[in-house]
């Protein structure tokens, strides 16, 4: 089992940043990669940014550019750092660990966090 802590959401201006963490503990040894999703009133959730076991990352076109995600490998903690965040923005922000079988994959959530970008 893996267990996902996360914190750092609230609200913020347009144009303004905020930075996300998420601290994992468990079975971290078995996760292959971790990453950020969101969820707006009335909309599916959505992949923002995952970050591999290798450091390679990916980001949803919406947000590249403004959204840096990393990782503190020591701390087991990954970080989601936004930068010129817009209305659009606002949603609940969930950590996400994944562990990849053979033909399975096994998702991990955090609580949520919630992120509001309004004047």
């Amino acid at each position: 089992q893996v267990q996902l802590v996360e914190s750092g959401g609230g609200l913020v201006q347009p144009g303004g940043s905020l930075r996300l963490s998420c601290a994992a503990s468990g079975s971290i040894f078995s996760i292959n990669a971790m990453g950020w999703y969101r969820q707006a009133p009335g909309k599916q959730r959505e992949l923002v940014a995952v970050i591999a076991s290798g450091s390679s990352t990916n980001y949803a076109d919406s947000v590249k550019g403004r959204f840096t995600i990393s990782r503190d490998n020591a701390k087991n903690t990954v970080y989601l750092q936004m930068n010129s965040l817009k209305p659009e923005d606002t949603a609940v922000y969930y950590c996400n660990a994944a562990r990849l079988s053979p033909g399975v994959r096994y998702d991990y959530w955090g609580q949520g966090t919630q992120v509001t970008v309004s004047s």
